[in-house]
């Protein structure tokens, strides 16, 4: 937890194009697990108790700052503009005068998501009183940062893959850009960073070598290589989708719930359980979804903001957005639940059945091929194969209201407004566009059958 004298106030370096992403989105904003890679480490910052998070950005960062205001991203958010690009220590300058002396700066990058707020707090515990960093070994270290230490094991320096010797490009243990200091030592050590280098930047890494001249002995933080791998391009991001996927359903498993493979399952937002959940292969959960006890997801279904009561069953290839469902409903297969849909307790969507705005009662069944669309209907209501609401008129929508214990047969409209009263009883074929009353039989056909004898069916020409 931060010291409560020594306010925490994290910096997320987050100016950066991103060229070989290839795209017009700053690449900041690229998606993981459904989030732009910022949000992750926003919300990271946040888990922690930082009393400031600055984010410094440049690039799109009229995007950058929309974004954040769509998504409620907090309270604690602090603007910093790097206009050009000089290199990561004039970037923290940046951020610097909005911080005060007596804090404590944690330094993190918004190209680098996975990072957890557990993993941070060492670091963030290392750098009350000096420079901390945190490192990781890696047996491939092609462009990183090296860790240079002298013969009594500690830290003399960080050197850039492009300034190294080749004795230091030997060296595995490597810089992973995370940091925490005092602020007050660090804006004089930021003020002191000059740029001759290879590429003429402002390092930040050379506030290591300061610190080590100021007689201060450089913290370090062994860091997990998965936690601070960065996405440049879409190779990488891809690579850290799939990290964090089973980072997700590993933890899912471990609270107990079943997955038929968990490679094949993305979560994109948050997931609330019961006990005795499963979930079949290649479902995706997006938004806020909550699964009561026993629940079963089918196979390919997709559910984005959803609330489902205990027992209930999701026949595969179903898609839910915005609804809720009671105890012990099915939907599906083939089933699309849109927003503000309400199943009461034992209701029954089957397959190929679209449902928006609306609320079905207890029992109700709609079983094939229907539409269903502003609409209220009673218990134990049965809507027959082909059954549409005629919910829109080429301008307005209108509700239809059907009672309890009604019966409407296949291939019926219901041109709304309409009420259909309770214990009614529909026949097949009919066009209803006059209110129902209760309790009888009501048919509205065009015309009678008939046959006509002797007809016979048009023949191709030859």
């Amino acid at each position: 937890m931060p010291d409560k004298k020594m306010p925490l106030h994290a910096v997320i370096l987050a100016a950066g194009q991103g060229t070989r992403m290839k795209s017009a989105k700053p690449k900041v904003l690229h998606e993981l697990g459904g989030k732009p890679m910022l949000g992750h480490v926003i919300d990271a910052a946040q888990a922690l108790g930082a009393a400031a998070i600055h984010v410094v950005v440049g690039h799109g960062a009229e995007q950058v700052r929309a974004w954040a205001a769509s998504a409620d991203a907090g309270s604690t958010l602090q603007w910093a503009e790097q206009r050009e690009q000089k290199g990561t220590a004039h970037a923290v300058q940046q951020a610097m005068p909005q911080i005060p002396d007596d804090a404590q700066v944690l330094i993190l990058y918004g190209d680098v998501p996975l990072v957890s707020a557990d993993s941070l707090r060492a670091l963030v515990q290392a750098g009350r009183k000096t420079l901390a960093l945190a490192t990781v070994e890696l047996d491939g270290p092609q462009g990183y940062g090296r860790i240079v230490r002298n013969r009594q094991k500690r830290v003399t320096g960080i050197v850039e893959q492009k300034d190294a010797t080749p004795r230091q490009r030997a060296i595995r243990e490597v810089n992973t850009g995370l940091m925490s200091a005092p602020a007050k030592r660090l804006r004089g050590w930021l003020a002191k960073v000059g740029n001759d280098n290879a590429a003429g930047e402002f390092y930040l890494t050379d506030i290591v070598a300061m610190a080590v001249k100021a007689k201060l002995e450089v913290a370090t933080v062994t860091a997990d290589a998965n936690e601070v791998e960065g996405a440049n391009d879409r190779l990488q991001l891809a690579r850290l989708e799939r990290l964090l996927q089973q980072r997700q359903v590993d933890a899912l498993m471990r609270a107990g719930v079943a997955f038929a493979d968990p490679s094949r399952f993305d979560l994109r937002g948050r997931f609330e359980h019961g006990r005795d959940v499963s979930i079949d292969i290649g479902c995706i959960f997006e938004g806020d979804v909550v699964l009561g006890d026993g629940v079963r997801i089918g196979a390919y279904s997709i559910l984005r903001d959803v609330r489902l009561g205990s027992g209930t069953v999701v026949q595969p290839h179903s898609m839910l957005d915005g609804c809720e469902a009671g105890a012990d409903c099915v939907i599906g297969p083939f089933a699309r639940v849109r927003p503000s849909t309400t199943l009461a307790a034992g209701a029954h969507l089957g397959n190929f059945v679209e449902v928006k705005n609306a609320a079905l009662g207890t029992e109700t069944k709609a079983n094939h091929l229907a539409y269903v669309g502003d609409a209220s209907i009673g218990a134990r209501t049965n809507i027959g194969a082909g059954v549409i609401t005629c919910n829109y008129d080429g301008a307005n929508k209108h509700r239809t209201i059907i009672g309890d214990d009604v019966f409407v047969g296949s291939d019926t409209q219901l041109v709304a407004p309409v009420t259909v009263k309770d214990g009614a009883t529909i026949g097949a074929g009919s066009t209803i566009t006059r209110d129902v009353p209760g309790g009888g039989l009501t048919i509205a056909r065009a015309r009678e059958q008939k046959t006509v004898s002797g007809w016979q069916r048009p023949r191709k020409r030859k």
